[in-house]
């Protein structure tokens, strides 16, 4: 999908503002959002005082699952935004306002412990969310990551840095990641949970940015928040809260050995950071939004610093050292 024209895009904001017209508002004042790493737009709606958050999706990307799972984990008792308008033909969802303090915006070193320890206790409900109504959740199959990894191949190794084709070993060490993948209990994988998605609320926590949920690897989601492409932790905090959420999931899954388990995050931090690169690569190259290169570096150490520990990742090791040694430089 390609980004919108300039002018296709005003006349898209004039359509918005003629829908919220026919929503009742009046009178209102319309503030674009910084949005994710998608084409799809954000606006705060303020009017008589309130706000509330429109989501423009894009023309070819459908609403429903948003919708759907939104619903779905509020029933769990999670903070999803309420859908309180839909126009499902022009792509347009009035949302409840859940401000501005990402967690990426409000951790600091006295809140985060506090703030992981309720997401991870969330992250352990939102994965039992099996089944959502009028909404089938798509697995994340062996042949998906397959895909993810020619992608990544693509746009970041080719597209971006200009390399040339990778070796066989690095085929047979990304084959040994897809099968510890495969070979984990499969949970709803909200496949974003990260600090840029969860908004501290008041006790509580905003979960946003699900719509492409999977049911996947329940180490999928833990990787994200915990080996975040935005922020970093000191070890001994990941090392703590991943035995925090470790002992929490005993409680509802037939689990392995920790030692097992922490090979299970890890080589899934393997798998999903080089996902995150292709995103980044694709959005310079082919959005001309650079902003998304800084990240490379700190996705790039936790990739190397992982697979050292590992000997059957050493061809993967090498690799990617010798790429981060490059981007270091």
């Amino acid at each position: 999908m390609e980004s919108m024209p300039a002018r296709n895009l005003s006349l898209r904001t004039n359509e918005l503002e003629v829908w919220l017209s026919a929503c009742g508002f009046n009178s209102f004042t319309l503030q674009p959002l910084a949005g994710d790493a998608s084409f799809r737009r954000y606006f705060r709606v303020t009017a008589q005082q309130k706000s509330f958050i429109v989501m423009d999706v894009p023309s070819g990307e459908d609403c429903r699952p948003f919708i759907a799972i939104a619903n779905a984990l509020r029933q769990l008792q999670l903070q999803t935004p309420v859908i309180l308008e839909a126009n499902l033909t022009q792509g347009f969802l009035l949302l409840t306002d859940f401000g501005d303090t990402t967690y990426l915006r409000g951790l600091n070193k006295d809140n985060a412990n506090s703030l992981y320890q309720l997401a991870l206790n969330k992250l352990t409900i939102l994965q039992t969310c099996q089944q959502v109504e009028g909404y089938a959740i798509p697995p994340f199959t062996r042949e998906w990551m397959w895909q993810e990894w020619r992608w990544h191949q693509e746009w970041f190794l080719d597209k971006l840095l200009g390399l040339p084709p990778i070796s066989d070993n690095l085929e047979k060490e990304y084959a040994l990641i897809v099968e510890s993948a495969a070979t984990q209990p499969q949970v709803f994988m909200h496949r974003d949970f990260h600090s840029a998605n969860l908004m501290i609320l008041p006790h509580d926590v905003g979960i946003l940015d699900f719509q492409d949920a999977f049911i996947g690897p329940i180490t999928y989601d833990l990787a994200s928040l915990l080996r975040d492409c935005y922020i970093d932790w000191p070890q001994e905090n990941i090392k703590q809260w991943l035995s925090d959420y470790w002992q929490m999931m005993q409680k509802n899954y037939d689990v392995v050995e920790y030692q097992e388990f922490i090979k299970w995050f890890d080589w899934m931090c393997v798998q999903r950071h080089l996902k995150a690169l292709l995103t980044f690569a694709r959005k310079k190259m082919r959005d001309q939004q650079s902003h998304y290169l800084q990240y490379i570096p700190r996705t790039l150490s936790y990739i190397v610093e992982v697979t050292k520990q590992y000997p059957e990742l050493s061809a993967i090791h090498d690799y990617y050292l010798g790429i981060f040694n490059l981007c270091e430089q």
